[in-house]
């Protein structure tokens, strides 16, 4: 059992490698960012920390939130809070490529970027350990409005987070959109031909990985 665990540790890890180039390649595509990638950004902008550390203390900061808000944390929300952005700004550094001006060269590499993503999602989720802190913040705000649907409370998430990005400078131009309508689209077309259905699985949080190391409690 306790293998099994590490194993699904260095399954979370590398999904976020792969996930992590995808983001890469939407910030390569230079013709604007994703909300959270925006803010990220724009962050930076302000303050002594690179992209990868601004995300980071993002995400360790969301995590923070999810706590509060009593969501579900497992060591997979933990592994993305921590790597993620640090990951992507390591891409970002070796990335042989000058700066791209062409506009269909950045929709090409954002399109791809997103089926990237979508892949390192399907991997790390499929460790089930829990999504990341982004994820479990817009559950968490879910549940705190019952009469709202989901969908509007992640566009509204999204907005909110979209305007302080772009106040702090963050960039934002026709990949934003792309992003917020096109990204959704690509994940659902890259599940439906892994044949992945994330609302099957039965994630493991941090309490249950524990009593399994320390050899308390069976693994289903």
């Amino acid at each position: 059992m306790r293998k099994r665990v590490f194993l699904e540790w260095v399954r979370i890890v590398a999904g976020l490698i792969v996930f992590s180039f995808g983001v890469h390649l939407t910030i390569y595509a230079n013709i604007g960012l994703a909300p959270w990638d925006c803010l990220g950004m724009g962050i930076a902008k302000h303050t002594p920390f690179n992209y990868g550390i601004s995300m980071t203390l993002m995400a360790v900061s969301i995590l923070l939130i999810d706590m509060l808000l009593k969501e579900r944390i497992g060591f997979g929300t933990i592994i993305d809070a921590v790597l993620t952005g640090n990951i992507v700004q390591t891409f970002n550094y070796l990335n042989p490529f000058p700066e791209n001006h062409n506009l269909w060269i950045g929709i090409g590499s954002m399109l791809i970027g997103f089926v990237f993503m979508a892949l390192g999602m399907w991997i790390y989720m499929s460790a089930q350990q829990c999504c990341g802190p982004r994820d479990a913040l817009l559950v968490g705000l879910g549940k705190r409005m019952p009469k709202i649907p989901i969908g509007i409370v992640e566009v509204i998430l999204w907005a909110v987070v979209l305007l302080i990005g772009y106040l702090l400078g963050g960039p934002v131009g026709i990949g934003t959109l792309i992003s917020t309508f096109g990204a959704g689209l690509v994940m659902q077309l890259v599940y439906s031909t892994v044949k992945f259905e994330p609302r099957d699985l039965k994630h493991k949080d941090v309490v249950a990985i524990v009593k399994i190391l320390a050899g308390k409690k069976d693994e289903n």
